[in-house]
């Protein structure tokens, strides 16, 4: 199963978990449909042994006023705790005592995890999400958020000093695999149905405390007027912690099942089984286990790495298999014995990343995965490996990313974990090689830009040479600390971004996928509500796909009639993959960038399994010449991480 079938079976558990949600807020409406005919009853002086009359109460007026009563108060109560997490992950991660991490750290275990981090996301292909730490002694960590632009990785205290470097990248890896399979998503829409089932019976604990100390004061008293409502507190007390307990139970089996997935995920990511297996086997040998102490931890129970708590009926209501059983599908030769974690992990020097050892000068054959200086490969040889590695990774692109990371200079990396580095950064990526463009765009920068900003431009234009196949990886490093910009810094920056890209009268099909990877990963949650829905067929969509195809076949093509030409047959090629004969192709000076963006904008909501043939049909455009080059590579890649679809670097000639 890869990425996309993933991804669609995580939306049709979605569907499933909407139909659970639905026949439990029915059940609710006939329990408490039957509780209030009985209150009904007693109120009327119905005697206990006559209580068939009761159902002298049951109408279809009252049936229709519990109804509406009860979906509308499970309905707003889960509206409103998905309100609540609508910021993502990092609302998440603060709800449970997580401090963000900052590579500038001298913790020398919060080096480690952040190298870590950064060494899976530039793996996958995917933009390094921000770290957080929360200073528990178990050893746990999750992922939370909606989609991967919004998400963050948790980690425990306990989880970085425990375990040595490979068994934390397995961690890490099995987190990065719910990222990549849709089960964030999932986590959270489980979160807020339960809390709508949950609310009943607390309606129904502050009736039974209001009337209790109101209406029900004196024990001697013969005044039993308040008793019905003692009852109906107490029944819907009973209905909402019945209900939530099968909602835990709904819950707990969704996960344990995503805990199998995340698991052998890893081991693929990795290609190294004693990472994760070695995990679990600390956490099963160390005192504080897995167990998180945060009060919220029993509502999050599902998002973590191993059992946060311990669950009620343990082997019913756990949120993750029996670790043993884990370990055994990992690590079939397992002698049954668990490993005693070690409090000096972090210390080790196995455990640091090595001195960069690659020269600057490789760094532009180390980018996209090319051996220095190869100008193009053999397009069949790699077109199937770039759709068959989305939303996946192996052990050719974690070295690829090791090495990429040792290569980059430190100042380049201090400058990508910070807002004002992390700026000076994207300008200087955006910088023209021509002289008097150039210096048009340092005019501007200078007018515009804040005073540090420019200053860093300065310092990094200076010491390190950026290449234009380095832009997609760093950007992708670069884009959880510009997530930390104000609204005001944010707009700001999105306005020079743009005037750099215009400094040259002209904006290349590289700059807009780079500029709509910005967009899309920093833009403010309420601008991101229109992308809501789903597409399911590209017939409905064929203008959009018409007109990526288009821009894909021109920027591939060259200059004149010749070109031309050229531009028609590769779009031809991918219509045809595509399966939509009648595309025509769309010149240049026939539409605008801003056109091109809402094209995207739609295909963006096409269903996951809809998106492999547009991004085959995007390989098969620039693949048409029979071979492929470094930088229609990374601009596929810039599109796929547009589409959410992360696609690893093509390591090639390894």
């Amino acid at each position: 199963m890869n990425f996309f079938e993933h991804q669609d079976q995580a939306r049709r558990k979605t569907g499933h978990l909407v139909v659970l949600f639905v026949l439990a807020v029915l059940l609710l409406i006939g329990m408490t449909q039957l509780l209030v005919m009985g209150v009904l009853g007693w109120l009327n002086g119905v005697p206990l042994q006559e209580w068939q009359q009761a159902f002298q109460y049951f109408s279809l007026p009252t049936l229709l006023k519990v109804a509406a009563a009860i979906g509308m108060i499970v309905t707003l109560a889960s509206g409103y705790k998905l309100l609540q997490l609508s910021g993502g992950g990092k609302v998440v991660a603060e709800a449970m005592g997580g401090r963000l991490l900052n590579i500038n750290s001298d913790d020398a275990d919060e080096r480690k995890l952040l190298n870590v981090v950064q060494e899976m996301a530039i793996a996958s292909g995917t933009p390094v999400p921000p770290v957080y730490l929360m200073e528990e002694d178990g050893i746990n960590a999750f992922a939370a958020g909606y989609k991967p632009t919004d998400a963050v990785i948790g980690v425990t205290r306990g989880c970085v000093q425990q375990l040595d470097r490979d068994e934390l990248q397995g961690v890490i890896a099995h987190e990065f695999s719910h990222i990549f399979n849709g089960d964030m998503r999932l986590n959270i829409r489980l979160i807020g149905v339960l809390n709508g089932i949950l609310v009943i019976g607390m309606i129904g604990y502050f009736i039974l405390r209001s009337v209790s100390r109101t209406g029900y004061r004196s024990r001697s008293s013969k005044n039993n007027s308040a008793l019905p409502f003692l009852a109906l507190g107490a029944g819907l007390m009973a209905i909402g912690y019945a209900g939530t307990f099968f909602g835990n139970w709904i819950k707990a089996a969704v996960s344990r099942q995503r805990e199998f997935l995340a698991d052998s995920s890893a081991v693929q990511f990795t290609r190294n089984p004693a990472g994760i297996s070695g995990a679990l086997k600390k956490i099963g040998g160390f005192s504080a286990g897995s167990k998180i102490e945060h009060p919220q931890a029993g509502e999050l129970s599902h998002m973590f790495f191993g059992q946060a708590v311990k669950p009620f009926l343990s082997s019913m209501m756990a949120t993750h298999p029996p670790l043993a059983e884990r370990i055994s599908r990992v690590d079939p030769n397992w002698n049954g014995r668990f490993d005693s974690a070690s409090q000096t992990a972090s210390t080790t020097a196995s455990n640091s990343y090595q001195q960069p050892q690659t020269s600057a000068s490789a760094l532009s054959g180390a980018v996209s995965g090319f051996t220095p200086g190869a100008s193009s490969v053999v397009a069949t040889a790699v077109s199937d490996e770039l759709l068959n590695s989305i939303g996946g990774t192996d052990d050719k692109h974690v070295d690829y990313a090791r090495n990429l990371l040792a290569s980059l200079p430190e100042e380049v990396l201090d400058a990508a974990s910070e807002p004002y580095g992390a700026r000076a950064l994207v300008y200087c990526l955006l910088l023209d090689n021509d002289d008097s463009v150039r210096e048009k765009q340092w005019s501007l920068l200078k007018e515009n830009a804040n005073s540090v900003v420019f200053s860093f431009t300065r310092q990094l234009h200076v010491s390190f040479e950026m290449d234009a196949q380095l832009r997609l990886p760093l950007l992708e490093l670069s884009l959880s600390a510009l997530k930390q910009l104000t609204t005001e810094q944010y707009d700001q920056f999105r306005k020079n971004v743009i005037s750099l890209m215009q400094a040259d009268a002209r904006i290349d099909l590289h700059e807009w996928a780079l500029y709509r990877v910005l967009l899309h990963h920093l833009s403010p949650a309420k601008i991101k509500l229109a992308e809501l829905g789903s597409i399911r067929s590209l017939k409905l969509v064929g203008k959009a796909c018409g007109l990526l195809l288009s821009a894909m076949a021109e920027a591939g093509a060259e200059k004149g009639e010749a070109g031309l030409q050229q531009a028609q047959q590769s779009f031809a090629v991918a219509t045809k993959t595509l399966g939509l004969h009648r595309l025509q192709l769309v010149r240049r000076d026939e539409y605008e960038l801003a056109d091109l963006s809402r094209a995207l904008q739609v295909l963006c909501r096409l269903q996951p399994l809809q998106k492999p043939r547009l991004l085959k049909a995007l390989c098969a455009c620039v693949t048409h010449d029979g071979e492929i080059k470094p930088v229609e590579v990374e601009l596929i890649r810039a599109i796929a991480l547009n589409l959410d679809c992360p696609m690893p670097p093509l390591v090639v000639n390894r």
